[in-house]
């Protein structure tokens, strides 16, 4: 696939096989992905896609209800082996006997039968370090002398494929082109140089000049067809091939595509390129077929009317301008390749054969526990170092990650002093993270500190690295919007330029024909009007350039998303949330975990308030920690922690309940007694009553910025126990640090004209203070919201939002909304504000690398830093305004190379556009939009100049 008009043609035709939806083409991934309702169908798309004279093969299918976990957890693992080595009948018989010693430990699912087909799939339940990988291919190894050579077989990735057929693309039309350029050579010594700039008196020219064999044919143009001949049927075969089987594939029987529609969108670049070289080359054929017949001429001198030389040239710069955008396209694409180049191949793992670990132990904030085997064999210095493949790593293997290197995988720090990675690989940040023991390091960042010991914790594709290529590998298949712009040009452009270049013929022969042309325009001397007038319709249609229309958009957009993933920022919405994101009015931020950092608020105040002898601090501070143990709120664990520290009675609940947004309820058998905590719309809800004196520290905390926690009880000491009220017993106060660059990101923001708002579900008193702090205007928040309710103020704000000046132009390049209504960013977690993230026009999700996986935004900030919001905001920006210039430059080209070539401008001075020049023409075309694009590569982010 070349262009959009590459990628028409495949959709088009594989649309309509019944049972195929979803049909998405990458034409510089050189990928698609269908909906299929049986998986038979696959071998359908292959042969419709090979019948258009496109080679196809399938890469992997999935059932569709298939889900994924997002975090790998220890089980059975599913591996090909490649076993090498093997010479006779009996050498699968070997393998396979040893690995029956195993027994119930592996399942082979697709085993070796003969030693010309050395790969085998089994499934078995790793136990390291005892039984492994690394066990299985040591005992298949040794299963006869000299050993086997084995080794994980891991078919070929997507990027990997596409590359392959990149490079097979690019050697084929290295080789035609090497050709054309051969045969070139001395058409352009006897076509121009002798026929135009070597005087008639020359004796080489003369020899040149004479007629051969029979009628006035000069030896010129005999010479002239037998170098054109092979360069027509070879170095341009390329061209006709593909455009018979694209013709063939459109008139195929039982095509379900209207007769009428295959009149009016048909084709691609390859038949505009084969239709002008072909007329080029058989009017020629025709020509010197005619020159034979007449009698020669009596000056000695034999005919040269021919496009013979054209036809060479044609080729050659079609063929250079093909190859050049071939090459420049794979330099777009190598976003995920640079990602995977961060992977290192080998791993140094710590071995002890007399040491079993058992899983190690974690407290509930995740941090390893003193006497953790593991931990404490490596402080004794129980183990040695072995150099192993990082495919043999399995879940639980420890491995060493000397300064200066990259861990194998994703882990868990057993042993270490002065961890300092650099993530800006994958986060984009600059600055150095401190790790420490228990702190999880992640594959494809650099150790630069000491020396550290990992546990692996994450295989077989599961890492945080893997994650993030996926992501990008997704949003490379979305479409902007104004690509489909593109699509409607190039559907049509094939069907209108042949319309066009026929006009133009009948039009100039009409013209010649019927006398209203002076008798110096014809300056041939065989084929008359009707020669004279082919040249210009050959000229359009080969200066004619659908592809520089069809990549405008998908160059930009593949180089955008490479450039967003080396800041730290996945596309997971692709090209239409470029788009989107360049063109935004509004910016909608949560406050927990977005505005704030939301990693470890802390309770800074709280008052404790008994009912009775019973009810001492200690057991109110117990019930609070156990029912908050029930949710993943940061304001939870910050509640359990300060409980805990504070001599909280160990206390057991049931019955937990949680509700959305307000709070949690559970039931303590032990103390009689149901407790529910929240905040104050969920004790309003259960009509517990605040003192006047709590309600005058709660206000005063607000004020503060500092979120407001209540608990309260309902006893169950009488008859009737639900008729009991609640009480309010506690308030928690729990301060949430403001990230230190939110002020400078809004304030830039709105310096840009974007609107800033905020959203929580605070109280108002909290979320006001907090928006002050951050530079957030207090007719900006929104507070006290529910999840869902978040959802419908996003809803409003689309309708009510201010637009900025700069929208007024939406229209013409991206969707057109009812009313023009404003476009909305919902900055949050990725999870607690799903509902709000859905229904935004451009949803962002902030944080850490786990959400990577789990969460459907548009965008992804790997990184926690919110300057990353510049970095997309501006980004988007510069990536859709290329799109458009891009678009704006390719229409201008054909809007202004079509009439030169069609001989507008001919009666000014003789001026056309000859079909030689009009190929370099547009191959130039092309080229030049994919290299527009590649300039996106000098993108610097923005700085930040805090004020």
């Amino acid at each position: 696939m070349t262009c959009a008009s590459c990628s028409n043609t495949i959709t088009d035709l594989v649309s309509q096989i019944p049972g195929v939806t979803d049909l998405v083409v990458n034409v510089l991934g050189k990928s698609a992905t269908a909906t299929v309702e049986h998986k038979k169908l696959v071998a359908d798309i292959i042969t419709t896609i090979e019948d258009a004279g496109y080679e196809a093969e399938a890469v992997a299918l999935q059932p569709i209800d298939t889900e994924t976990d997002t975090l790998a957890e220890p089980g059975p693992r599913t591996i090909s082996l490649r076993v090498d080595g093997m010479f006779c009948k009996h050498c699968p018989d070997k393998v396979m006997t040893a690995l029956a010693q195993f027994g119930s430990q592996i399942e082979v699912h697709k085993p070796i039968e003969t030693y010309t087909d050395p790969i085998l799939q089994l499934t078995y339940q790793p136990a390291p370090p005892s039984f492994t990988i690394r066990t299985i291919i040591s005992t298949v190894a040794n299963a006869k002398s000299p050993p086997f050579v084995v080794s994980i077989h891991r078919p070929a990735t997507l990027e990997e494929k596409a590359r392959n057929m990149q490079i097979r693309e690019q050697r084929g039309l290295l080789l035609r082109l090497a050709f054309a350029v051969i045969a070139a050579i001395p058409t352009f010594i006897i076509g121009i140089v002798y026929m135009t700039l070597v005087h008639d008196g020359n004796p080489t020219k003369a020899f040149f000049m004479e007629p051969m064999w029979t009628g006035n044919t000069s030896r010129a143009e005999w010479a002239l067809f037998f170098l054109s001949t092979p360069v027509m049927f070879y170095s341009a075969g390329l061209f006709h091939r593909r455009s018979l089987k694209e013709i063939r594939a459109l008139w195929r029987p039982g095509s379900r595509t209207p007769v009428w529609k295959r009149f009016i969108r048909f084709g691609s670049m390859n038949l505009l390129v084969s239709a002008g070289v072909s007329v080029a080359y058989f009017a020629s054929i025709a020509l010197l077929a005619l020159a034979s017949t007449q009698p020669r001429s009596p000056a000695g001198n034999g005919d040269t009317t021919t496009y013979f030389d054209s036809v060479v040239f044609l080729t050659m710069f079609l063929l250079s301008g093909r190859y050049l955008e071939a090459y420049s396209k794979s330099r777009t694409a190598d976003a995920i390749t640079a990602l995977g180049k961060l992977r290192p191949t080998e791993a140094l793992l710590l071995v002890d054969s007399a040491f079993t670990p058992r899983e190690p132990q974690y407290s509930e904030s995740g941090d390893l526990e003193k006497g953790d085997p593991v931990a404490e064999k490596l402080n004794e210095n129980g183990f040695k170092t072995e150099r192993v493949d990082v495919s043999l790593l399995e879940m639980g293997d420890v491995v060493r990650v000397p300064s200066g290197s990259t861990p194998p995988a994703d882990g868990i720090i057993l042993r270490g002093d002065s961890g300092a990675f650099d993530e800006s690989s994958l986060t984009g940040e600059s600055r150095l993270i401190k790790k420490e023991v228990g702190d999880r390091v992640f594959l494809g960042t650099i150790n630069k500190g000491s020396m550290v010991d990992v546990r692996v914790d994450t295989v077989g594709g599961e890492t945080m690295l893997d994650h993030i290529m996926k992501v990008v590998r997704e949003g490379q298949t979305r479409r902007a919007p104004i690509e489909r712009v593109a699509d409607i040009l190039t559907g049509y452009f094939v069907p209108i330029i042949t319309l066009l270049a026929i006009s133009t013929w009948i039009i100039w022969l009409g013209l010649g024909e019927g006398g209203a042309l002076p008798s110096d325009y014809l300056d041939i001397e065989v084929g008359g009007w009707l020669v004279w007038s082919l040249e210009f319709a050959i000229a359009v249609f080969v200066v004619a350039c659908p592809c520089g229309i069809g990549l405008a958009a998908p160059t930009a957009l593949l180089v955008g998303s490479g450039l967003a993933a080396k800041f730290g920022i996945l596309a997971r919405g692709g090209g239409e949330a470029f788009q989107e994101a360049a063109q935004l009015d509004v910016v909608v931020f949560d406050k927990t975990g977005t505005l704030t950092t939301g990693g470890e608020p802390q309770v800074t105040d709280a008052e404790i308030q008994s009912l009775d002898d019973k009810w001492k601090r200690e057991v109110i501070l117990g019930i609070a920690a156990e029912i908050e143990s029930a949710s993943s709120h940061p304001l939870a664990s910050a509640i359990r922690r300060y409980c805990e520290a504070n001599g909280a009675v160990p206390t057991s609940g049931s019955a937990f309940e949680e509700t959305a947004g307000k709070g949690l309820k559970a039931t303590f058998e032990s103390s009689r007694c149901a407790a529910i905590i929240g905040n104050e719309a969920w004790m309003r809800d259960h009509g517990a009553a605040v003192t006047s004196e709590m309600m005058d520290s709660m206000e005063q905390w607000k004020s503060e910025a500092k979120s407001v926690v209540l608990m309260a009880i309902q006893q169950h000491d009488g008859p009737t126990p639900e008729s009991t009220p609640y009480r309010v017993v506690a308030i928690f106060a729990v301060a949430d640090e403001i990230r230190p660059e939110a002020r400078d990101v809004i304030d830039r923001l709105q310096a840009q004209g974007l609107g800033t708002w905020m959203i929580s579900g605070d109280n108002a008193t909290t979320a006001k203070a907090v928006a002050k702090l951050v530079g957030i205007p207090e007719s900006n928040v929104i507070a006290g919201v529910l999840p869902h309710e978040k959802a419908e103020k996003i809803q409003w704000l689309q309708q009510v939002g201010m637009k900025r000046k700069e929208s007024k132009w939406r229209g013409l390049f991206g969707k057109q909304r009812l009313n023009e209504r404003c476009i909305v960013a919902m900055v949050g977690d990725g999870i607690n504000d799903a509902p709000a993230l859905t229904v935004a026009d451009v949803s962002i999700a902030i944080g850490s690398g786990s959400d990577v996986a789990v969460t459907s935004a548009s965008f992804i900030l790997v990184s926690s830093n919110l300057r990353s919001l510049l970095t997309l905001v501006d980004l988007s920006r510069k990536v859709f305004n290329r799109v458009k210039f891009n678009f704006v430059w390719a229409v201008m080209y054909n809007l202004a190379a079509l009439p030169i070539a069609a001989g507008v401008v001919y009666p000014a001075g003789h001026a056309r556009l000859s079909p030689v020049w009009a190929s370099l023409a547009m191959a130039l075309s092309s080229v030049s939009v994919v290299c527009s694009s590649l300039l996106l590569k000098l993108y610097k982010e923005p700085r930040i100049i805090p004020a």
